[in-house]
């Protein structure tokens, strides 16, 4: 891959050198690189490949390679391409010729394919650590806010009222499945590659299982052109990605529109909003607002690690360097947002009185009034159209169902009785007592089973 090998007698251009080289951005994987070249040395010396006292060498050199990036006096130069070469370049440095020999039985495609693939399992596991932070804040907030009612919404017009905590577990249960989705991944991802070569295999006798238990991996790779030109891993980390923070920007257009004065749903800390240049009286959910502009950001870098992919002939192509930068940008974008979401979540107030009261002064009791008169043998489209026209009236007279008269009742349906007007807002979420629903009882039964499998 370097442009000064055997063949070429004349150094690259100093401006392919900057095109070219991946180190301002691929030096996070050095200690995915150097473990991997433990495991490696390790392994050639149990194959007597190379002898143990090289082995060890080698080995120890690597180790204080990792150190000297670790406290910040490594240096990074540009011109030795990526984090691969500068790391082996150190080596060399370190330990002298032996250094040589950690790259025998090993080309820099099966090399990066395993960097890769280890800093996506990493990647997950954070991930869903970070996932479940969140599911506790939601869960929390969810208990402290148990029994509150606000209205629930349907093309953003009030249309029933339910609970606030069953709101909430909705959000819950979107995150559960983007942990299901990641964990699907890393059953795919937890494949080594190491052993590939650069596309066909390596003619030494080499322990492909030793390095997987090594390094942690439940699979090997079967086919060497596919483990060194596959990307899918990283491009199903995108994917999983993209929905939760799909996910996490509808959560945040919510706190949105909830901060708003319109709503005034919640009020959010001040350590999460910030003020106006011009205005005093701002309190603006910038936090919020970030993240679901971040959620484009994280689409745009899994269209393009697809466009990137869909044209290359087996097998490894140096279009794959691409990969790097939209990933690991990916993976920072989503953890940053899931922990400053968590922390966020966990400051929120409710403001209790304001939802309950949008809940009072709307209509949301319409379709408990048309359950109604099915109960007493109307069909459900009349029921329908006589309870809409009875909010067209209720509308013209400027009054809320509680405040008109049986009379007027039944100006609409003779099957409006006193018990009509017994229907309020609790009964209206106690009777969706179905699995699912949103009555107290079946939310009770989610929160118990959220709580359950958060641990």
């Amino acid at each position: 891959m370097s442009h000064i090998r055997g063949r070429f007698q004349k150094a690259a251009d100093e401006l392919v050198v900057k095109y070219t080289s991946s180190l301002p951005f691929d030096w996070r994987l050095y200690r995915h690189d150097i473990n991997g070249s433990i495991a490696h040395a390790g392994m050639l010396a149990k194959q007597g490949i190379i002898s143990a006292e090289e082995a060890e060498v080698i080995i120890n050199g690597l180790v204080s390679v990792r150190e000297e990036i670790e406290q910040g006096i490594f240096q990074f130069k540009l011109e030795l391409e990526d984090i691969h070469m500068a790391i082996e370049a150190r080596l060399l440095e370190l330990v002298g010729k032996v250094a040589g020999k950690l790259h025998t039985a090993r080309s820099r495609n099966d090399q990066v394919a395993l960097d890769m693939c280890l800093y996506v399992k990493e990647a997950i596991v954070n991930t869903l650590t970070g996932i479940r932070q969140l599911q506790r804040a939601l869960i929390s907030l969810a208990y402290e806010n148990k029994s509150v009612v606000l209205p629930g919404y349907t093309h953003l017009q009030p249309a029933q009222p339910v609970l606030l905590s069953h709101h909430l577990l909705a959000y819950f249960e979107m995150l559960q499945r983007d942990i299901e989705r990641f964990k699907d991944s890393l059953r795919r991802t937890d494949v080594m590659p190491l052993g590939s070569g650069a596309l066909a295999g390596v003619t030494y006798n080499i322990d492909r299982e030793f390095l997987a238990r090594e390094l942690g991996f439940s699979q090997i790779t079967s086919n060497s052109i596919d483990a060194v030109s596959d990307r899918d891993f990283v491009i199903e980390y995108g994917a999983a990605a993209s929905l939760c923070m799909m996910h996490l920007s509808r959560l945040a257009e919510e706190i949105i529109l909830w901060s708003g004065a319109e709503f005034n749903f919640i009020e959010l800390d001040e350590a999460y909003a910030t003020g106006s240049s011009l205005m005093p009286q701002k309190k603006n959910p910038d936090v919020a607002e970030l993240a679901r502009g971040k959620a484009g950001r994280v689409y745009g870098r899994l269209v393009a690690l697809l466009v990137m992919m869909k044209g290359l002939p087996l097998a490894y192509n140096r279009d794959m360097q691409e990969d790097k930068e939209g990933l690991f940008d990916t993976v920072e974008t989503l953890l940053s947002t899931l922990e400053v979401f968590s922390n966020m979540i966990k400051t929120i107030k409710v403001k209790v009185e304001n939802m309950e009261r949008v809940v009072s002064r709307g209509y949301l009791l319409a379709t408990d009034l048309a359950d109604y008169l099915v109960s007493k043998g109307e069909t459900f489209r009349n029921a329908h159209s006589i309870v809409a026209r009875l909010v067209s009236y209720a509308i013209e007279k400027e009054k809320l169902f509680s405040e008109l008269s049986l009379s007027e009742f039944k100006r609409f349906s003779p099957l409006f009785g006193e018990d009509a007007k017994s229907i309020t807002v609790a009964s209206s979420v106690a009777l969706r007592d179905t699995i699912g629903g949103t009555a107290p009882k079946q939310v009770e039964k989610a929160l118990a089973a959220a709580k359950k499998m958060i641990g």
